[in-house]
């Protein structure tokens, strides 16, 4: 049985779509690797995406959406583990197949966390006005993607 589609409060939801974007990293790590491409190929794409896409996704839920919750909050507690052992593994160097394997099984049970667990809760507590200044500071531009080299396609 499949879990429910969570309803995402309207201040969460460029969140949520940026979660979308993640997961679909982890999905072209996955395809990459089933057409055999050159795990070079894929680190240059992965590297792209964290440095757009990541950095500042994780820079607005530290420092605005986080906070919300107490700082000694178990699930913030487990977010924060998660987006430093993310940004550690971005930025090993090496056997790029076993990193990138990391990566796409890592984001994934991360974003799954924040989407099943971690926002839910952030919903049942924040305030209206904690909601609407979420909604001011982040509004993302829309998603473009690097197609320069489509490996996934």
């Amino acid at each position: 049985m499949q879990p429910k589609p969570q309803k995402r409060h309207k201040a969460l939801q460029p969140l949520s779509r940026e979660h979308h974007h993640g997961l679909l990293l982890s999905w072209k790590i996955r395809a990459g690797f089933s057409k055999e491409v050159d795990p070079k190929r894929m680190r240059v794409y992965a590297d792209w995406f964290f440095k757009n896409q990541l950095i500042p996704h994780f820079e607005i839920e530290e420092n605005h959406i986080f906070p919300i919750l107490e700082d000694e909050n178990k699930l913030v507690k487990r977010a924060l583990a998660d987006h430093r052992r993310l940004k550690r593994l971005f930025e090993e160097t090496g056997d790029d197949t076993k990193t990138l394997s990391n990566i796409e099984e890592k984001l994934d049970q991360h974003i799954r966390f924040e989407e099943r667990i971690l926002f839910p809760e952030i919903q049942k507590i924040a305030t209206e006005t904690q909601m609407l200044q979420i909604e001011k500071i982040h509004q993302p531009e829309k998603f473009v993607d690097n197609e320069s080299d489509p490996f996934w396609k």
